[in-house]
C-alpha cells in the first residue's frame, strides 16, 4: 500500500501549483493574437488552453500534479512557450 506521505511528496504543493497557474494564465495573456491559425479553430486558438495542453503533454501530468522538484523545469518550459508560439 502506498503511503500519503510518498504521494503528497511526488505531487505539488498547493502553493507552488497556484504560483504555477498564474504563470499559465499570464503565458496566455502574453500569447493572445500570437499562436498560428490552425484550420480546427476557425475563431482562433485558445492560448490559455494551448500553455496548458502544452505543459500536461512534456510533463505526462497535468500542471499541479508535476512534482515540486520540476517546478523551476516548468517555470522555463512556459518561457520556451511564449518565446516560440506555435
Amino acid at each position: 500500500m502506498i503511503k500519503w506521505e510518498y504521494i503528497l511528496k511526488i505531487i505539488m504543493n498547493k502553493e507552488n501549483a497556484s504560483k504555477l497557474w498564474k504563470i499559465i494564465q499570464e503565458a496566455g495573456d502574453y500569447l493572445v493574437g500570437q499562436l498560428p491559425d490552425h484550420p480546427n479553430h476557425p475563431k482562433g486558438r485558445n492560448p490559455y488552453a494551448h500553455v496548458a495542453i502544452c505543459v500536461k503533454s512534456k510533463f505526462n501530468a497535468s500542471y499541479k500534479d508535476i512534482p515540486d522538484d520540476q517546478y523551476d523545469e516548468v517555470i522555463k518550459y512556459i518561457e520556451f512557450l511564449k518565446e516560440n508560439p506555435s
